[in-house]
């Protein structure tokens, strides 16, 4: 059911597109905080997380690009690919799916499986072969979503701190 969603690209540094950024992040750490230590993020360090963990620069036009997706007209989700510089030049180009994200009042309504599937035409527009993504254990629907998609896991890609599961899909 897509119904009521519309999709564009959006500068990643957009007003919109910051909000959902700081939604998707607040929701990611208190997770990982609820998890780990059984309590919220602290304020402080959330704030300085949010700037520190800023890409905004890598989700823009000429390697990368930021969906914005609209339900009901209200900003409520997000999906950012990027080219991959670490690619494995046997199996051509990669880009990185980042952000991926609704909020928790549009779930449920196809916004995750339309703004997935539109990340992979945008990554093939700027020359992908392959999709590759890292998730945690605990993002439960987020690495269902992808292997109901035909992602597969892999070996880690990257060293990021906090990914669990890596993931990669062939366009």
């Amino acid at each position: 059911m897509t119904t009521g969603w519309t999709l564009s690209p959006e500068p990643a540094d957009s007003p919109a597109a910051l909000a959902l950024w700081r939604a998707y992040y607040t929701e990611m750490s208190d997770r990982w905080y609820q998890v780990h230590e059984g309590r919220d993020t602290p304020p402080e360090e959330l704030e300085r997380e949010v700037v520190a963990a800023n890409d905004h620069a890598t989700l823009a036009p000429p390697s990368g690009l930021l969906l914005l997706g609209r339900y009901a007209g209200e900003p409520a989700g997000t999906a950012g690919i990027r080219l991959f510089a670490g690619g494995d030049a046997a199996q051509g180009p990669a880009a990185e799916l980042k952000r991926l994200f609704v909020r928790k009042e549009a779930r449920g309504t196809g916004g995750g499986p339309l703004l997935l599937a539109a990340a992979e035409v945008a990554a093939r527009a700027l020359g992908a072969r392959a999709v590759l993504l890292d998730t945690r254990d605990d993002l439960t629907e987020a690495w269902s979503l992808y292997e109901r998609n035909g992602y597969e896991r892999t070996a880690p890609h990257n060293d990021d701190s906090y990914a669990e599961r890596w993931y990669r899909k062939r366009l």
